[in-house]
Parts: structure tokens; C-alpha cells; sequence
């Protein structure tokens, strides 16, 4: 009887009654919980924004999602609004503590943000740098090494390992070295099965409850795997002083200021699992896109391959500076890879802050008023392939991003309404803090592989991985807080003798 009072109250009585979607969603969060089980939800919402030939779509009992650019605005560049309660299911460390991405308090998060800001700025990648480029090299020598061997490359494993050797190093000044050694390749995997439990919690936060099952089924050896690894790192940190090195402990364990002390033993762990994920597996998926639509276009490829292979004469300029800053095409790749292949897919949750609610004001979201309490968020896949402010969305044309002087008023005010409707590192106070290293990162991996190799898609049916079913030009994403993906297979080919940079000095030959 109590079930049938609770779905008769949320079909009939409740404030989100009027608002479009499909029934089952409107009584139970298993609706929405199915799709990200099967890891289509960004797939599955652009559909139900099709469907409903809307902004807005009710997704559950209590949630709505919406596909415009005004919405994006209204809420995460709102000082009205703060983040869901969703994000309280996702402190799984640290006995709950809470990090720079599930602090749900405004003031708490401020706080972590000046702390681990200047961590990853562009002033900080400028004195990193040089560690990023060894990680780079490492990772093409790896290519180089594999195309002798190999047939094709896959290039998702390398992509992967290059990203968190790399968030090893800005993390805790550690060699991870997974690009050569397996020993802590688990850290891949660990943030795989996180991210997939947890994207089921953070859509229905009762589900939390399902831990001890899935750890019996799964087991918990990649997880123990992946705190171990962790655990290494910040103990050979901590073992050496505070400034011997450029990295988050360094600056994140300081202070600010006498009245603001940097972050104690059991925030730094909270941290350290939040900086690597986000940090090890946003590029990686970029990467790995990037590769897929290069592969699968050869105008754009030439036409970025002419652009890096111009720009720099030798390895040693394929740095930071106003060579790699002038690559306006290299940054329109870059920018359409993260249009067509978001590295977050799911809805960022957002609701009214209590104090908003308390002071009678209205929350509206793209000229909707929300109840108080309701949870709002939007796919950034689903916002990104909305044809409204991306004309033929699923076509990879960099050029879209490229501004000419022939542009007329009407072209001005396209590419400023797509603009706003881009938010791959989201928007306001809360948007992602890494921007200037995904940026650099990206950017140093393609010219330098650019510089040193050719590259194909692989030739028959090796060379379909990556495809989305239906949409072979689509590279394939499943999703998940921390995105997976599979390829592309590739067949690189070393350019002229520039290898010769990236071997040993007894190598002589290929």
C-alpha cells in the first residue's frame, strides 16, 4: 500500500508531474539507473532530448536534465546553486572524507580549491614541464618500439598509462613508470571499477548499499590494488622533505596563509584518489579520440600534419611557448575531439542552495522553474551533439572552431552560441581546475607524435575497434564517472630518420 501511495504522489501530486519524460522515470530511479548500468546514459539522453523535442527531460522521480546553453549557465554558473546530494555517495576513502570533487559545502570547496589551484596552473605546468616531456618521450619510444613488432597499436593502453604516469609524477613526484613496468598498471583497472560503481550510486544513491555484493562478485583485488598503489606513493613521498620536488604534496601540504593551513594526513589521501583519477583518465580518453578521428579523416590529418611539421624544425621547439600556442588548428582538434568524445558524460547534479531556498528566491533553469530540492544536471555528450548549436554534430570538423576574417555577423553569433554551449571542463567556481594541464598535455602528445610518426587506421577488421555501432565515424565511449573507451588500432610508421631522437644512442638501426 505504501509503494502504491509513494508512485500515485510522484505520477500525480509531485511538483516535476508536468515536465516531459518518459513515464517510468517519473516513479522509480531504476529507469535512468538501467542506462548507466549498460553505460549508454549519454547515449541514451541525447535520445530522450530528441524524443521529447525539448530542453528538459525528467530522468527520475526527482531529477531533471537539459540540453541547452542557457541551461549550463543557469546552473553551474549560479550563485544560487551548490552541488546535488549526489555527490555525498562518492567518499569511498578516507573514511568518508570528502575532496575537491564531492565537497558539497561552498565555503570547504573554495578552500580545497586555493589549495590545489596553483597545484596544476599554467604557471606550475611551466616548471613541470620538463617531467611531462619525459613521460611523453617514454611513451613514444614505447610506440616506436611497438611498431617494429606489432602490426597495429592499440592505442587506449599507452594513452592510459602515459596519463597516469604522468598524474604520478604531478601527484607525488613518484615514477609509476606503468608505460614499462606492470607493477602498478592496477591503477588503470582500479579506477575502471571505481568509476563504474560509482556512477551507479551517484544516479540512485540507495543502491550504496550494493557495495559488499559487488566486491564479492568482482572482489576487491583491483581496488586493494589501487589504494596499495596510493599508499606508495604518498609513504616514498612523505619520506623525503616537503620541497624536494615540484608536485601536489609539495604546494598542497603548505599553507596559504597563517589562518589557512594546507591539507592534513587523511584530506591529502581523499585528495591524492581524486587528483589521480581525474587527472589520469580525462586525457587519456581525449588522446585516444583524438587518434580515432585523425585516423578516420584524412584532410584534417594532413592538414594538422602540415601545420605541427612546419611550425617546429626540430624535436627541442615541441615545447610550451608561442610556437605550440600559435597551432590554431592543433587547438580546433583538439577542442571538436572533446566536443565528439566528452571525457565527462554523465550530469554534474546540481539544486538550489538551502540559503536561496530559506530567502524565497525562484531557481529557474532555461526558463523553467525548478521545485526546491529537485537535482538538475545535463550530459555534456548530449548538449554537445545538439544540433541547434552544432550543425551536422556527429560530422569531426575542426574547422568549426576556426574563426576567418570573411565571416559574416551571422557566423560571428554561431560560433559564440556553439562557444557557449562547449563546457568540456564545465563552468563557474566548481568547473574543472585542471584546464591549462588537459590543454598542454593534449597538445604535446599529438605534435610530438605528429613530429616523429605517420599513423593509419589498422587495415580489416582490426581496424573497426573504437567504432560506434551505427556510426562507424563516432568513436565509441561507455559510460561511467571515469569514461572508458577501447582503441583505435593503429599502424604507425616511423617519419624519416627523426626515430633516431627517441632511441638510445647505440640504436642503430630499425
Amino acid at each position: 500500500m505504501k509503494i502504491l501511495l509513494i508512485v500515485g504522489y510522484r505520477v500525480f501530486l509531485h511538483p516535476l508531474r508536468n515536465f516531459p519524460g518518459p513515464f517510468a522515470a517519473r516513479f522509480t530511479s531504476a529507469y535512468g539507473t538501467f542506462f548507466v548500468w549498460r553505460r549508454t546514459f549519454h547515449i541514451d539522453s541525447l535520445r530522450l532530448h530528441e524524443k521529447y523535442a525539448g530542453p528538459v527531460v525528467r530522468i527520475a522521480p526527482n531529477r531533471l536534465i537539459f540540453n541547452s546553453a542557457t541551461a549550463l549557465q543557469d546552473m553551474y554558473n549560479n550563485p544560487k546553486v551548490v552541488k546535488g546530494s549526489s555527490y555525498s555517495t562518492q567518499r569511498q576513502s578516507a573514511k568518508g572524507t570528502p575532496n575537491l570533487f564531492n565537497t558539497i559545502d561552498k565555503e570547504a570547496h573554495s578552500k580545497k580549491r586555493r589549495i590545489i589551484g596553483p597545484v596544476i596552473s599554467e604557471r606550475s605546468m611551466r616548471v613541470f614541464e620538463p617531467d611531462m616531456l619525459r613521460q611523453i618521450d617514454a611513451f613514444l619510444l614505447r610506440l616506436l618500439r611497438s611498431s617494429r613488432i606489432d602490426k597495429f597499436v592499440n592505442t587506449t593502453p599507452p594513452c592510459e598509462r602515459l596519463a597516469v604516469d604522468i598524474i604520478g609524477q604531478l601527484a607525488f613526484g613518484y615514477p609509476l613508470n606503468t608505460q614499462n613496468d606492470p607493477t602498478h598498471r592496477v591503477i588503470v583497472e582500479g579506477l575502471k571499477t571505481r568509476g563504474r560503481r560509482s556512477s551507479l550510486y551517484f544516479f540512485w544513491p540507495d543502491l550504496k548499499i550494493l557495495e559488499p555484493l559487488f566486491n564479492w562478485i568482482e572482489g576487491k583485488n583491483t581496488l586493494d590494488g589501487l589504494y596499495r598503489s596510493v599508499r606508495t606513493m604518498i609513504q616514498a613521498r612523505m619520506a623525503i622533505p616537503k620541497d624536494a620536488k615540484h608536485d601536489f604534496f609539495a604546494l598542497a601540504s603548505g599553507k596559504l596563509s597563517t589562518r589557512e593551513p594546507g591539507l592534513i594526513s587523511k584530506d591529502l589521501w581523499a585528495e591524492a584518489v581524486f587528483f589521480i583519477a581525474a587527472g589520469g583518465s580525462t586525457t587519456s580518453t581525449a588522446l585516444s579520440g583524438m587518434f580515432f578521428y585523425l585516423s578516420r579523416n584524412p584532410d584534417v590529418y594532413a592538414r594538422l600534419a602540415s601545420e605541427i611539421r612546419s611550425t617546429f624544425s626540430s624535436r627541442c621547439d615541441i615545447r610550451a611557448g608561442h610556437e605550440l600556442h600559435n597551432c590554431k588548428y592543433l587547438r580546433a582538434v583538439i577542442d571538436e575531439t572533446m566536443r565528439m568524445s566528452p571525457s565527462s558524460l554523465g550530469p554534474a547534479w546540481r539544486s538550489q542552495d538551502p540559503a536561496s531556498i530559506a530567502a524565497g528566491e525562484v531557481f529557474t533553469v532555461d526558463g523553467h522553474v525548478i521545485p526546491p530540492g529537485t537535482q538538475v544536471g545535463s550530459s555534456r555528450y548530449a548538449v554537445q551533439h545538439n544540433e541547434a548549436f552544432f550543425p551536422e554534430p556527429f560530422k569531426f570538423q575542426p574547422e568549426r572552431w576556426l574563426s576567418s576574417e570573411d565571416d559574416s555577423p551571422e557566423d560571428q553569433e554561431a560560433r559564440a552560441a556553439m562557444r557557449r554551449a562547449f563546457a568540456p571542463f564545465s563552468l563557474g567556481d566548481r568547473s574543472c581546475a585542471g584546464k591549462a594541464m588537459a590543454y598542454l598535455e593534449m597538445s604535446l602528445t599529438i605534435a610530438k607524435t605528429m613530429w616523429y610518426f605517420g599513423f593509419k587506421k589498422t587495415p580489416g577488421e582490426a581496424g573497426n575497434l573504437g567504432e560506434t555501432l551505427g556510426r562507424p565515424d563516432e568513436f565509441q565511449l561507455y559510460y561511467s564517472l571515469v569514461v572508458e573507451n577501447d582503441g583505435p588500432n593503429l599502424v604507425f610508421t616511423p617519419r624519416g630518420e627523426h626515430w633516431r631522437d627517441l632511441e638510445p644512442s647505440d640504436s642503430t638501426s630499425l
